[in-house]
C-alpha cells in the first residue's frame, strides 16, 4: 500500500524538477512511511511513498522492466500476483523481485493498456513507457484506490490525494460550484468531478494514455447483470465459496493483520469466513458510543465470542472537537459522511495491533442492504393507498410539526425522514432517501452567483444519468448499480480510504473483489430482497456460520449522534464555521439562511446535522487548503 504522484511536461525540453515531486510525496507519508522512491527522467516524474506489506526486503517502488525502457509506481494490492507471474514467466518475462507491483509492469509489457483485465485487486499505478513515449494511468475496478489528476497544454499532474496536486503552482485552486452542488445534495463530490475546478479523479474501471500532449480516457471494466437461473441453494453455495476464497487471497501479508467488526451481516461473513481459513486467532476491532440507539457493541461481542477472536474494543467519547482539523485535511476534498469519526478512532486502534485490516464494505450495494430500497417499495404503495391532496396537504405538514428526537433512528425520525424523501421526484427512486438538499431549499440556501453558476443544470441530472446506464430489467439491480457507482466508489470507499491511510493502515475489501461483484449483479433481485427482507440471499448463505442474532437483525448504519453534538461540543465549532460575516465572504450560501437552520436546529425544531455539517466540512476545507 503506497501513495502515489507524480507528472509528465508536454513541451520538449520542458525539464521535471526532483524538488517539485518530492513536494507531491512529502504531503502523502502518512499514506506510506516506510520509504520513498522516486524517478525523473527528461520531463516525465513518478514518486511514491510506500507501506511494507508484501515483500518487505526487494519491493522498493519505482519499479523497472528488465531493460528499464518501463517504470511504475503503484498504490494498493494485486491478490493473484502469483499466478500471474508464473504465467509470465512461462512467456519469458524474467523477475527481479517477490512484489506484486513487478508483475504490474510485465503484465503492461505482455498486454498494454488491458493489463488492468488481469489484475484481481485494488489499485491507481502508474506507467511511463519511454519506447512509447507515453504514460499509462489506471484505477482498479470498483474505485478502492483514489486517483486524480489535472491536465493542460503543458503538463499532467497525477497523485493519489489532492494535497499532492497542490503542490504544483500552476494546477487551478477555484472552487467547481457544479461540485460543491453535488456536495450539498448527497455529502460527497461524484467521479470524475472534484471540488477544484479543472481537477478530476480518474473514474472507477478507467485508464488514461497522455502521449504527444494528448490525454484519453477510456472505460475497461462494466458492471453486466445477466440473472442466473440457478436455484437459491446453488447461489448461496456459489457465494460462499467465492467470499471465502476473496477473503484468503486478501490475507496474504508479510505483516499482522485482522477485522473491523460492527456486529452487522457484512462484517460478520467476513470474520466468520477469516476464522476459517487463519491458522491462528483472528483479531478483531470495534467502536461504540455511550448513546446505546448508536452501540452496536453488543452484537460486535456476539461474534467475536462465537468465533473466539482477539478482540479490542474502543468507546467513542463525544470530545471530538480536536479530531475535525485533522480529518478535514486528510479527507482531501469535502465529506460529509459522520462516520469519518468512528472510521478514524477503529482504524487508529487497529494499527496499534495490525497493519492490514479487512472491512465488510460493498455487501449492502452488491446485495440490497439499505433501508432506501425498502423505502422506495413502501413509497410505492404509500402513492398508490393515499391521495396526493392527503399526503401534501394533511400528512407531510402534520409529520413536518413533529420535534426529531435523540435517537438514532426511531419512529419518529424515520418518519419525518421517509416523508422528506417522499416529496422527491419520482424517477429518482430509493436516492431520494440519499439526498439533503432539495432543489427547493437550495434557492433560498444558495447566492444568486452560486445558482447561476449551475447554468440550468441540476444535482438530480447526475443521478438520473446512471439510471440511464444501468442495463438491467431488475428494478432494485438498476438501484444496486447506481449505488456502486455513485455512493459506494464516491462515499464509502473514500472515507474508508482517507481514515485509513491516516494512520498507515490498510483496509483490504473482499466483498469487492470483481468476481463476487459480477457474481452479484447475476443474482435476481427477488433473492436480494422481499416483502421487507433485505440481503436474503446473503443471511441465507450464512444461516449455519452466523448467530441468528446477527442474521435476523435489520441495518443499522455506522454513524455517531453529531445531531445531539452538535448542540453541544460542537456547537462553538459550528458557530465559528458558519459564522455570518464567513459565510458573507465566500458568498455560497445566504447568511439569513443559515442563521435560520442553526437557529432551527438548536432548538430542536428540525434536524439539520447532515445540511449544518456539510456546509462546516466545506468551510473548514476551504480554510484548510484554500487559505481562506
Amino acid at each position: 500500500m503506497c501513495g502515489i504522484a507524480g507528472f509528465i511536461n508536454f513541451e520538449d525540453g520542458n525539464q521535471a524538477h526532483e524538488r517539485d515531486l518530492r513536494r507531491m510525496c512529502d504531503v502523502i507519508t502518512h499514506r506510506g512511511p516506510d520509504e520513498d522512491g522516486y524517478f525523473v527522467y527528461d520531463n516525465i516524474a513518478l514518486g511514491m511513498r510506500r507501506l511494507s506489506i508484501i515483500d518487505l526486503s526487494t519491493g522498493k517502488q519505482p519499479i523497472p522492466n528488465e531493460d528499464k525502457s518501463i517504470w511504475i509506481v503503484f498504490n494498493g494490492e494485486i491478490y493473484n500476483f502469483q499466478e500471474l507471474r508464473r504465467e509470465l514467466e512461462a512467456k519469458g518475462h524474467v523477475f527481479r523481485t517477490k512484489t506484486d507491483t513487478e508483475t504490474i509492469v510485465h503484465a503492461y509489457e505482455e498486454w498494454g493498456t488491458l493489463c488492468p483485465t488481469k489484475l484481481n485487486g485494488m489499485f491507481a499505478f502508474a506507467i511511463w513507457d519511454n519506447r512509447r513515449k507515453q504514460l499509462f494511468l489506471a484505477r482498479d475496478r470498483l474505485g478502492i484506490k483514489p486517483l486524480y489528476y489535472y491536465a493542460d497544454r503543458d503538463r499532467l499532474v497525477f497523485g493519489s490525494e489532492l494535497k499532492s496536486l497542490l503542490q504544483i503552482p500552476e494546477v487551478p485552486r477555484e472552487v467547481d460550484e457544479k461540485a460543491l452542488d453535488l456536495f450539498l445534495t448527497y455529502e460527497y463530490v461524484p467521479a470524475p468531478y472534484s471540488i477544484l475546478k479543472d481537477v478530476k479523479k480518474l473514474p472507477q474501471g478507467h485508464i488514461l494514455v497522455a502521449k504527444d500532449g494528448k490525454v484519453e480516457v477510456q472505460q475497461y471494466w462494466e458492471v453486466k447483470y445477466n440473472e442466473s437461473e440457478k436455484s437459491q441453494p446453488e447461489l448461496e453455495e456459489e457465494f460462499i465459496e467465492l467470499m471465502r476464497d476473496a477473503v484468503k487471497m486478501r490475507m496474504i501479508a508479510d505483516v499482522p493483520l485482522g477485522a473491523f467488526l460492527s456486529g452487522g451481516i457484512d462484517s460478520s461473513t467476513i470474520v466468520a469466513l477469516m476464522s476459517q481459513v487463519a491458522t491462528r486467532k483472528v483479531k478483531t476491532f470495534s467502536i461504540g458510543f455511550e448513546n446505546q440507539s448508536y452501540n452496536e457493541l453488543e452484537y460486535a461481542r456476539e461474534i467475536a465470542k462465537h468465533f473466539g477472536t482477539d478482540h479490542q474494543e474502543f468507546i467513542i467519547q463525544p470530545d471530538i472537537l480536536d479530531l475535525t482539523d485533522k480529518l478535514v485535511h486528510h479527507l482531501d476534498e469535502p465529506l460529509g459522511d459522520f462516520s469519518i469519526f468512528p472510521t478514524y478512532l477503529v482504524s487508529k486502534m487497529a494499527r496499534q495491533h495490525v497493519t492490514v485490516a479487512l472491512s465488510g464494505d460493498g455487501g449492502d450495494e452488491l446485495f440490497g442492504g439499505y433501508d432506501t430500497y425498502i423505502a422506495n417499495r413502501m413509497d410505492m404503495k404509500y402513492r398508490q393507498k393515499v391521495p396526493q391532496f392527503v399526503r401534501e396537504k394533511m400528512i407531510s405538514p402534520a409529520v413536518g410539526l413533529l420535534p426529531p428526537t435523540e435517537k438514532k433512528k426511531g419512529l419518529i425520525n424515520k418518519s419525518k425522514r421517509f416523508v422528506e424523501g417522499s416529496n422527491l421526484p419520482l424517477d429518482l427512486q430509493h436516492t431520494r432517501w440519499m439526498t439533503f438538499v432539495a432543489e427547493h431549499e437550495k434557492q433560498a440556501l444558495y447566492t444568486p452567483e452560486l445558482l447561476q453558476a449551475r447554468n440550468g443544470s441540476t444535482a438530480f441530472d447526475f443521478m438520473r444519468d446512471y439510471f440511464n446506464k444501468a442495463k438491467s430489467n431488475d428494478p432494485l439491480n438498476r438501484q444496486l448499480y447506481v449505488d456502486t457507482k455513485t455512493y459506494l466508489c464516491d462515499n464509502i470507499l473514500v472515507k474508508v480510504d482517507r481514515m485509513s491511510m491516516a494512520v498507515s493502515l490498510e483496509a483490504r475489501v473482499p466483498f469487492l473483489d470483481h468476481r463476487v461483484v459480477e457474481f452479484a449483479a447475476r443474482v435476481p433481485g427477488v433473492m436480494k430482497m422481499h416483502n421487507g427482507r433485505t440481503k436474503i440471499l446473503v443471511k441465507d448463505a450464512l444461516e449455519k456460520l452466523l448467530p441468528p442474532k446477527i442474521t435476523n437483525r435489520g441495518k443499522e448504519g455506522f454513524s455517531i449522534p453529531i445531531k445531539n453534538w452538535l448542540k453541544s461540543e460542537l456547537k462553538p465549532l459550528m458557530l465559528d464555521a458558519l459564522s455570518p460575516e464567513r459565510i458573507r465572504r465566500d458568498n455560497f450560501f445566504e447568511a439569513k439562511t443559515v442563521e435560520r437552520l442553526i437557529d432551527e436546529h438548536l432548538r430542536n425544531k428540525e434536524n439539520h446535522s447532515h445540511r449544518l455539517w456539510a456546509m462546516m466540512v466545506f468551510q473548514i476545507w476551504q480554510q484548510t487548503y484554500l487559505g481562506k
